[in-house]
């Protein structure tokens, strides 16, 4: 009995091992932020670890300089670069708690070991006609219809 009481008791403490680590993470996953500045420094941003826009700075000769979709676009491209560096942060930050085979970056895209086939949409399906909302009168038959 005693034996099984120091087992449980194992258990118990590895848990909440466990628990304190996750919450460490969580806490450090929770402070990542990146900023990024655009090339030409006309626009920079800010994002959470989980790829939120925190931020946005736009210089006022961005104004003058680009057009708005050009301005639109910069803004894109500079906030997937800098959600791109801070996915690789959160990795780093998460790594020491996955298991050795589990990729970080795909784990916190969502794809975690899911092949492409598994990630494809499923193929459109056509729905049946019903016909549990019309009446003999909207069937469209020509007996109807006299």
């Amino acid at each position: 009995m005693a034996e099984h009481r120091a087992q449980v008791e194992d258990l118990i403490a590895g848990y909440r091992r466990s628990r304190e680590q996750l919450g460490a993470v969580q806490r450090r996953l929770a402070a990542v932020r990146e900023t990024m500045t655009s090339d030409d420094g006309l626009v920079a941003v800010t994002v959470s670890s989980s790829g939120a826009l925190l931020g946005l700075e736009i210089a006022e000769a961005a104004y003058r300089a680009l057009r708005p979709a050009e301005l639109a676009a910069l803004i894109v491209r500079t906030t997937a670069d800098a959600t791109a560096k801070v996915t690789r942060v959160a990795g780093e930050v998460l790594a020491p708690v996955l298991p050795s085979d589990t990729d970080p970056d795909a784990l916190l895209r969502g794809t975690a070991d899911l092949s492409a086939a598994e990630l494809a949409p499923p193929p459109a399906v056509e729905p049946e006609e019903t016909f549990e909302d019309r009446t003999w009168m909207q069937s469209g038959s020509t007996r109807d219809a006299r």
